[in-house]
């Protein structure tokens, strides 16, 4: 069967999708609607609901599956489902959301043992007994929660698959700058979105906590890595480097970082997170593209379309 990211403007769908997200909204008419995000394992699609009464925004809450009939629209250059008809599944329809959620492409115990591996490596007694103790403080967390509620790696052990493509990166780019301190770069990778299993809600349906908004997962992060040294009576530079890894790898102010990259390592994590942040978009929306032509928009990539081309190599 056909994951609903396969569809093409104009095709008609039928089929059973899982809410990711729910938002109510007044219409310009003053009538309340739903602005639903719809997923199955390809990925999600949004939908409007019109109308929405209160009775009906209570039967269409996330992670209630939906049988759902409509057209695929494009909409200001994004996919769009137009429901044509709508109900929630129940127990005759033999659903699980089981079936309806994305995961990583790497088994949980591989990812594990890779990033192990990383820690086993390091030379740096502080960095390494900071960076193990905080990966297994929230390991099955880790291992679970998706590194973001939409953009990349939003899928079930999306946060994990994350580090590990980040830290094969950075092997490779260490690897060509040996004056890089691979310690405190691997440290900064495995440590820098730690603070998600904090700020999201969980793999399903995935939300901000109270602490993910008022706080988010860098804030969250430098006071965990703080906690951390305290707990393991580590004292020393290392402790503040570390924190600072965690406290700009978004680069800049604007961005979300409090602090620009100020140490040779900060720097190469930033740019790295963006790498693999950014390659995991487009080859998300460029797997559903036929070759020949032009993605729909990529708001996360200042809402720009990209073209697949029309041969191969």
């Amino acid at each position: 069967m056909r994951g609903i990211t396969h569809y093409e403007p104009g095709e008609s769908v039928e089929s059973y999708l899982l809410i990711k997200s729910a938002t109510k909204s007044i219409a310009v008419n003053g009538n309340p609607y739903l602005t639903l995000i719809l997923q199955d394992k390809s990925g999600d699609i949004e939908a409007k609901l019109w109308d929405a009464k209160e009775e009906t925004a209570k039967q269409y809450q996330p992670q209630t599956i939906v049988k759902v009939a409509g057209e695929i629209q494009n909409y200001r250059g994004r996919m769009q489902l137009k429901i044509r008809q709508i109900r929630p599944a129940g127990p005759q329809d033999g659903k699980q959301i089981s079936e309806f959620i994305e995961t990583a492409p790497l088994d949980q115990t591989e990812m594990a043992d890779t990033i192990n591996q990383f820690i086993f490596d390091m030379k740096n007694p502080n960095v390494q007994r900071i960076t193990r103790f905080l990966l297994n403080k929230y390991h099955s967390e880790f291992l679970e929660y998706p590194a973001a509620t939409k953009n990349h790696h939003e899928f079930v052990s999306g946060l994990a698959y994350h580090v590990v493509s980040m830290l094969q990166l950075a092997k490779s780019i260490a690897d060509l700058y040996p004056s890089l301190d691979r310690d405190l770069l691997y440290a900064g990778v495995i440590l820098h979105d730690l603070g998600k299993v904090i700020e999201l809600s969980g793999p399903i349906s995935t939300a901000y906590t109270v602490e993910g908004n008022l706080l988010g997962h860098i804030t969250i992060m430098v006071n965990e890595i703080g906690k951390a040294a305290e707990e393991l009576q580590i004292e020393g530079e290392e402790v503040m480097i570390l924190k600072h890894l965690v406290l700009s790898h978004h680069g800049k102010a604007e961005w979300g970082s409090p602090k620009p990259p100020m140490v040779k390592e900060a720097e190469i994590l930033h740019y790295i997170d963006n790498i693999d942040a950014k390659m995991n978009m487009l080859d998300r929306v460029l797997e559903r593209t036929k070759p020949g032509e032009f993605t729909e928009r990529v708001f996360a990539l200042d809402n720009r379309s990209f073209y697949k081309p029309n041969f191969s190599s």
